[in-house]
């Protein structure tokens, strides 16, 4: 027989698994989760006593009074008010059980979800890179509120119902074990009927929530592309690819509750007959006086064989819930067993003040900053943040065997102003995001001001650059908050001073509240060059050393650009800037200018020394060779 492999663990163990690391989020709650359990047994403690008590009202109070000329009625009736008392206090714990597990799966899911988003926020961009955003957006919606259903529905339900089914079986033995073999006989047949559906369905609930995903990744990308979608007349294919992905969802969801929609009319019969066999059965046994069977003893046996059938039944009913329930916790685990983005770096970050000449950290904002390095035998060494930024030979493919780098080499000192140009797909924008970290280089070194950046702390090295992308993205909140999203500690001055400098003041200045004028959906009130001029304030709050302008000005019109480009020259006074462009007329004054062409650089110098040499940079500037 084929053992299965270890590495790939069993559906079974996989589902153990998951169990087990759900019932980890319980543990804050346990406490209160064992009182909402002894509440629920005290309920099913209370059904199997009323069950009995049954059988005593029938054969001590009711049986006799029939047979009576004189029938006292009071001991009768103080067993009906016995017996309502019990049914109250059932009703009772009832109630507590569910007033009280509320908080607990309300508290388990706030957990839950704040856990998945803040790993979320240590993925590597790599991660959404190869990951759909509704497909991550449905682990957020449909998947936690499967995983809702089940710790507040499922989870209590079952372990009700299996208490339950202990108590009554323990009972029914008690009363009458002939009685009990019979209802167990139908019970067996029931498992079977059972065993079969559930065995066929479970792999479908797993299919349906992967496909859902999808849908909503498809639906997420159609709406955030409407405009492109209309602009082409492409809404008749978006409506047939949709349709097609709908019925998809349709079949997967069809054959998910096919099964299960048919367990309930199965065990529901099997529930009948049951009552129906019992009934008989003791019927019989009690005509002949065989095992003491009674009346009384009878109808607390139908009583008791309901209990048992009842929790079996709502077991069934739960195994929707608990499958797709199961199925969604394992796709929340599987975003939560995404690996974080490692740094292993130990250099920081710090305020620093002079004193005599030297450096020294202050907790204390200065605005002055320095990288503190330690070595291996405790001594601090305080670098000054100058942004002297230099790439030696670096080497990098976003898949192995896909090398869009080759031995990449150039500097850029404080201060200093480089310009990278080429070919859309060049390699541009991917130098920059390797200053950043957002991926690691194969080979070679980046330094900053003289260390080695995976040295750096990522946190530390990414407050250190300043990024305006040719992409904006706004956030809910007012302007303000969205100026100072990386710098909220910056005072007024200091906003009012970096609204200037992207020279926004006067738009702003028309909103109807100013700094305080909310925004939502992106600023999707605003025009594209507004937007763009907030995320260059954005940037310029930050006041960091070393500027990355990706294409920042490609979403302005060409007044917006020199009024932009004015305070784009103040800001990278003193600061090292590489920059992006699209429109050659912007580097014409940079250091540098670095022109790209399949990951390498074939060209560098100035403007006027590239124009004579008369390569690709002066075909691409003289439009013989379109930029694109």
């Amino acid at each position: 027989m084929t053992q299965p492999n270890p590495t790939h663990p069993t559906p079974r163990a996989s589902t153990l698994v998951t169990l087990c690391r759900l019932l980890g989020y319980l543990r804050p709650y346990k406490w209160r989760f064992a009182l909402v359990i002894g509440c629920l047994l005290l309920a099913n403690l209370d059904s199997i006593v009323n069950s009995l008590y049954l059988q005593i009202l029938i054969d001590k109070y009711i049986t006799p009074l029939l047979g009576s000329t004189t029938p006292d009625y009071s001991a009768l009736l103080t067993s009906v008010v016995t017996m309502a008392i019990i049914y109250a206090v059932g009703v009772l714990v009832s109630f507590l059980s569910e007033l009280w597990l509320i908080p607990i799966t309300m508290g388990i899911m706030r957990d839950i979800r704040e856990h998945m988003f803040a790993h979320m926020q240590s993925l590597p961009l790599e991660y959404f890179d190869n990951n759909p955003f509704g497909d991550v957006m449905s682990r957020y919606t449909n998947d936690t509120d499967n995983l809702e259903m089940l710790i507040g529905r499922a989870f209590p339900n079952i372990i009700s119902s299996l208490t339950m089914i202990a108590m009554a079986l323990i009972t029914m033995f008690r009363a009458s074990w002939l009685l009990s073999l019979v209802s167990l006989s139908v019970i067996a047949l029931m498992f079977v009927a059972t065993r079969i559906i559930l065995s066929r369905s479970g792999q479908y609930f797993r299919s349906h929530q992967q496909i859902l995903g999808d849908v909503n990744a498809y639906i997420e990308e159609m709406i955030s592309g409407q405009k492109v979608i209309k602009v082409f007349a492409h809404e008749a294919a978006a409506k047939r690819e949709f349709a097609a992905k709908n019925a998809q969802l349709a079949t997967a969801n069809r054959q998910a509750n096919t099964y299960t929609n048919i367990l309930m009319p199965v065990m529901f019969g099997f529930s009948t007959l049951q009552t129906v066999v019992v009934a008989l059965v003791g019927v019989l046994l009690a005509l002949h006086s065989w095992g003491g069977v009674t009346l009384g003893l009878i109808a607390a046996f139908l009583q008791l064989n309901r209990n048992l059938s009842r929790p079996i039944n709502n077991i069934s009913q739960q195994f929707n819930s608990l499958i797709m329930g199961l199925a969604s916790c394992s796709r929340i685990f599987a975003l939560l067993d995404e690996t974080s983005e490692p740094d292993e770096g130990t250099v920081t970050l710090v305020n620093v003040r002079t004193r005599d000449g030297h450096l020294i950290e202050s907790s204390a904002p200065t605005h002055h900053w320095a990288w503190k390095k330690t070595d291996d035998q405790g001594q601090t060494d305080l670098i000054p943040l100058q942004g002297d930024v230099r790439f030696h030979h670096v080497n990098f493919s976003y898949e192995p065997g896909k090398q869009v780098l080759f031995d990449v080499t150039f500097f850029a000192e404080p201060g200093q102003k480089i310009a990278f140009v080429g070919h859309t797909g060049a390699g541009k924008t991917t130098i920059t995001n390797l200053l950043n970290r957002f991926y690691d280089i194969d080979s070679g070194e980046i330094l900053l001001d003289g260390l080695n950046i995976q040295d750096i702390k990522k946190a530390d090295l990414r407050r250190s650059l300043g990024i305006v992308l040719q992409e904006t993205n706004l956030f809910t909140g007012s302007v303000r908050d969205n100026i100072v999203f990386g710098a909220p500690e910056a005072s007024a001055a200091q906003v009012d001073q970096a609204v200037t400098t992207a020279h926004a003041q006067d738009f702003i200045a028309h909103l109807p509240d100013g700094l305080r004028t909310p925004l939502a959906g992106n600023g999707q009130d605003l025009s594209a060059g507004q937007r763009q001029l907030l995320t260059i304030a954005r940037a310029a709050v930050c006041d960091p050393p070393v500027m990355i302008l990706d294409e920042a000005t490609s979403s302005v019109d060409t007044r917006s650009e020199k009024y932009i480009q004015a305070g784009m020259d103040e800001l990278m006074r003193g600061r090292t800037t590489l920059i992006i462009a699209h429109r050659l007329s912007t580097v014409r004054s940079a250091r540098a200018i670095m022109v790209i062409d399949g990951g390498r650089i074939i060209e560098s110098g100035s403007h006027d020394k590239l124009l004579a040499q008369k390569g690709l940079y002066y075909q691409l500037y003289s439009g013989s060779v379109e930029l694109a």
